[in-house]
């Protein structure tokens, strides 16, 4: 069965959590295009890392949100 609600969870450089934006994807597409869109107004926040959740489940992360040297 596919997941049908895909999340973002958020924390700082020290692995604190973050609030961070709530939104629920219906797809994985969606939810990496939404990140890749909206890094730099999350790293204002102090967001360092996001980490990928389906249903529940963790997908994938840390996923840094430093821009690559």
């Amino acid at each position: 069965m596919r997941p049908t609600q895909w999340t973002w969870e958020y924390e700082d450089a020290e692995g604190r959590p973050v609030e961070g934006d709530t939104s629920v994807f219906p797809t994985q597409a969606d939810a990496e295009t939404w990140i890749g869109e909206s890094w730099r107004g999350l790293r204002e926040r102090g967001v360092e890392n996001a980490h990928l959740w389906a249903d529940g489940a963790k997908v994938y992360g840390p996923l840094s949100l430093r821009p690559a040297d």
